[in-house]
């Protein structure tokens, strides 16, 4: 077969292009046709398929375009860039096949592209919408901080919000200006009190360091002392000033409150070591009160005044000598000891009331007046009764009735003061 004869051949099996008798490569792009190239070299079907392939080539690359468009892979600008070079490739046919065809599906990335650029667009405004509430938010968090006294946490946190106003979009000049103003102006202002109050903190502590001092000096200086309800007492003084003065620098008030302590503890350690001998003796002393008591209490019920006073006599004055008790045991003992007391002298108030010479005297004028009046009483009875007046005899028996229970009363008081 001719070169020629190949030529005629292959253009009549590809739809899309031809070879002529020169070797010149065509294709066929609507109703016009456009030169390529030529293929001087070798057969008609390796220049078509030459020509085919430089193609392929480009369809491949509208395709993979597509792709990345449709995913949304490149931003706008970038697709649009991307579009216009194969455009401008297809512009300039060099290759066979269907250019109406990959032509048509590169323009119809164009309103895919748009749709996107106006996606994009609106995502941009929603971000930036959102983006202004969110400043807004983290200035109006700032202010709050700034007069807030939340020093431990309010420099950590306005950190973070500053790292998140940095990856946050830009609004407009004016807007973000006026917001960041207000941010950076709260961040100032927290810091310089902060500062502030660190600073008068750190003063505090340097007086309570001073005045701290000053305690433990004292404090060591009554660690042996043997005076212990005063001691004592200048301790519970020296705390309450402790306290007070508040928190010296940490690592000097834990050392001050060290050497503080081990005063208080050396004074308290032996004051408890000496009341514990104290309470040994005591405990002597109590259990010689117990039998003592058991001495008193067989007193009671009284029988004989003048025989229990000698004999309690007696036991108070054991009762001294014996000497003091342990704390925790004194309530008791000496309650006990009252209770004997009271029940003596109870009777001894007693037996006095019943002896009492004016009381008796009294007792007894009053009996005879109401043994008169009772008397006088019978004789108006008699004589109503004998007059027939009922009204009369019975108010004066109703009298009589009461007069002689008032006399029996009065009779046995009167017997009582002459017991």
């Amino acid at each position: 077969m001719t070169a020629q004869g190949s030529q005629t051949g292959n253009s009549e099996t590809n739809p899309w292009g031809r070879i002529d008798e020169t070797g010149t490569v065509f294709v066929r792009i609507g109703p016009e046709e456009h030169a390529v190239g030529q293929y001087p070299e070798g057969s008609a079907e390796e220049a078509m398929a030459f020509f085919t392939r430089r193609f392929e080539a480009i369809a491949f690359e509208v395709q993979l375009l597509e792709q990345r468009v449709r995913a949304g892979a490149l931003g706008p600008e970038e697709a649009t860039a991307s579009l216009d070079k194969v455009a401008a490739q297809l512009a300039e046919p060099n290759a066979v096949g269907d250019y109406v065809a990959v032509t048509a599906r590169l323009h119809a990335l164009r309103p895919v592209i748009g749709m996107q650029r106006e996606q994009r667009r609106a995502e941009r405004a929603r971000r930036i919408e959102q983006a202004r509430e969110r400043k807004g938010e983290i200035v109006t968090e700032a202010e709050r901080l700034a007069q807030g006294d939340d020093w431990r946490n309010g420099a950590n946190r306005l950190r973070d919000l500053l790292t998140e106003w940095k990856d946050l979009p830009r609004l407009d000049k004016a807007t973000d200006d006026d917001l960041w103003h207000r941010f950076s102006g709260a961040r100032t202002t927290y810091t310089r009190r902060r500062k502030s109050h660190f600073a008068e903190m750190n003063e505090k502590r340097e007086s309570a360091r001073v005045v701290k001092e000053r305690l433990v000096k004292e404090a060591e200086a009554l660690a042996d002392s043997t005076d212990w309800g005063a001691t004592a007492a200048t301790y519970r003084s020296l705390m309450q000033q402790w306290k007070a003065a508040g928190p010296a620098p940490k690592g000097v008030d834990d050392q001050l409150w060290t050497r503080f302590r081990g005063a208080q503890d050396a004074f308290f350690g032996a004051r408890d070591a000496a009341n514990a001998q104290q309470d040994a003796e005591f405990t002597a002393n109590a259990e010689k009160k117990q039998a003592l008591l058991v001495e008193a209490e067989a007193l009671v019920p009284v029988t004989d005044l003048d025989a229990a006073k000698r004999a309690f006599r007696s036991i108070s004055e054991r009762w001294d000598a014996a000497g003091k008790v342990p704390r925790d045991q004194i309530k008791a003992l000496e309650a006990r000891i009252r209770k004997v007391e009271q029940a003596i002298r109870a009777v001894e108030e007693d037996q006095w009331r019943r002896s009492d010479p004016e009381k008796s005297a009294r007792a007894d004028d009053l009996v005879t007046k109401l043994r008169t009046a009772i008397a006088d009483l019978e004789a108006d009875l008699e004589r109503a009764r004998a007059e027939g007046a009922d009204k009369r005899v019975h108010d004066l028996e109703d009298d009589l009735a009461s007069r002689r229970a008032f006399l029996e009363m009065a009779e046995k008081t009167a017997s009582e003061f002459s017991g």
